[in-house]
């Protein structure tokens, strides 16, 4: 669950749903592709002030549940996230690169919208834990307890 962020002279609680679709729509995202993905999103929330709260991956698009502070753009969110997770998802799984032909793993555009606290984040975080049911019949876990366990 998020929770405010405090610095010097605020205190926030920005939070964000992000859609983004693989280039053509392909499927390419396995099981495999998935965890590649969230160990790279966990070195993006290092490095930058992005958190991501919730990650849930469907065959061809992905949902980022993410919370930021206020002087981070959204669209600067967006261009971290979508470039750093292009170039480290074709080092760390080159097979993906045969799939998306043209060296481009995200499409152009993505979808954006701004979460709730009291409204509606445990609405969007329980939608985004469902992503790929279809395909997935193993135990979800939370960003959380995988990050935990990928740094134990």
């Amino acid at each position: 669950m998020s929770k405010h962020i405090h610095k010097e002279h605020n205190v926030n609680l920005m939070l964000y749903h992000l859609v983004c679709p693989a280039k053509y729509r392909k499927e390419v995202f396995t099981l495999e592709v998935e965890q590649a993905l969230k160990e790279i999103c966990w070195d993006i929330q290092q490095r930058y002030e992005i958190r991501f709260v919730e990650i849930g991956t469907d065959e061809n698009h992905v949902h980022f549940l993410l919370q930021s502070v206020p002087a981070m753009l959204p669209t600067q969110m967006v261009r971290i996230i979508k470039s750093i997770t292009a170039r480290e998802m074709f080092k760390r799984r080159p097979e993906v690169k045969k799939i998306l032909w043209g060296g481009a793993f995200w499409t152009s555009g993505y979808y954006i919208q701004t979460v709730g606290k009291h409204g509606n984040e445990e609405v969007i975080q329980k939608y985004v834990q469902k992503q790929g049911g279809k395909y997935k019949n193993i135990h979800r876990t939370t960003v959380a307890e995988q990050l935990s366990l990928f740094l134990s």
